[in-house]
């Protein structure tokens, strides 16, 4: 019996994964406004950060350009789950653009402390990784307050005008674990640093990051679903492999698993970003029976319920729409019965 335990292949599969409801959003206001306006509906930088979520849409008849320039003037545009700046709403208005944000509301919120904390003079110290397109958004909306510090090597860098009136805030896909670092290092240089009112990190980048800290340990791989540019699917991988993983491989799809990452393995972990359908790990489960990890156990560590409406600006438009069709309607049972 020992052997046949010993030689068990198995997949530990991490609950919660994939969508969070900032994402969620955002691909729905993306197939809504397909529907409700038809295409093209234009969307500005990846609506999330996922090849295959990204080539669906395009399927549908989404256009992806990278500024406004490139929409039409008098188009429809899409801002991304990522959040932008002031300046691009005022771009899109001079085009006349009809702009519908899709920005995640847990961004939002980063956005609205960044300028109450530039109102009030702080200097505002933006933990996040340069050049991402969160941070870009969030430096946007008080840009002579706001440094970035990309990470804790960055700490010694960091100069202030006063050290009373400082505060750390967030990009929202960061490694829980290097960012508490970081302030760590922050709060040591500036021990009168002001801590955000609430956790920056979202819910999900936290709670997928636990559930892979959770079963790490019991793994001889870990397999994370994900594209390369997805900020908290590469957190994933790097968690995984700190917290014990012998090994730690970030995939788009199961076509790319190697069959070498699975010699001499017998647990296997999968999990996905938050930016990733489901089906897409649905797959990679397939691939693994078939390479004989038959048995699947979730590893649950926390239950997500929360969802976000859909942007305002979509919302009214769908009621006026629907309001029309149900017009429309009561005019052609109203002519029916005339006649």
């Amino acid at each position: 019996m020992g052997a046949v335990t010993e030689n068990r292949k198995r997949v530990l599969l991490a609950k919660p994964r994939g969508y969070c409801a900032g994402v969620d959003r955002a691909v729905q206001t993306v197939e809504e406004a397909l529907k409700l306006y038809g295409p093209p509906v234009y969307v500005r930088k990846q609506i999330v950060h996922n090849k295959h979520v990204v080539a669906t849409l395009q399927a549908q008849g989404a256009i992806f350009v990278e500024e406004n320039e490139e929409v039409p003037e008098g188009s429809i545009v899409v801002f991304s789950a990522h959040g932008v700046a002031p300046e691009v709403h005022e771009q899109a208005r001079v085009r006349a653009l009809k702009a519908i944000d899709a920005t995640c509301p847990l961004v939002t919120k980063v956005h609205q402390e960044a300028r109450r904390f530039a109102a009030e003079d702080y200097d505002i110290l933006l933990i996040g990784h340069e050049g991402h397109e969160e941070v870009i958004g969030t430096t946007g909306e008080a840009p002579a307050h706001i440094q970035l510090v990309d990470g804790p090597d960055a700490v010694d860098k960091v100069t202030v005008r006063d050290p009373s009136k400082v505060v750390w805030l967030s990009q929202t896909t960061l490694s829980v674990d290097e960012t508490l670092e970081t302030v760590d290092r922050l709060k040591r240089k500036l021990p009168l640093l002001v801590s955000p009112p609430s956790d920056d990190i979202c819910y999900a980048t936290s709670n997928r990051q636990e559930a892979v800290k959770a079963m790490a340990p019991s793994c001889d791989v870990v397999l994370v679903v994900g594209s390369q540019n997805s900020s908290n699917s590469q957190r994933l991988r790097e968690v995984a492999v700190d917290a014990g993983a012998r090994a730690g491989y970030l995939i788009d799809y199961a076509s790319e698993i190697k069959d070498e990452w699975l010699e001499g393995a017998s647990t296997v972990g999968l999990t996905s970003g938050a930016s990733v359908p489901d089906d897409l790990v649905m797959e990679v489960l397939d691939l693994l029976a078939e390479r004989g990890f038959g048995e699947v156990a979730e590893v649950t560590t926390a239950d997500e319920k929360l969802t976000f409406s859909l942007p305002q600006e979509l919302k009214r438009d769908m009621k006026a729409a629907a309001a029309a069709r149900a017009g429309e309607v009561a005019a052609l049972a109203a002519g029916a019965t005339q006649s």
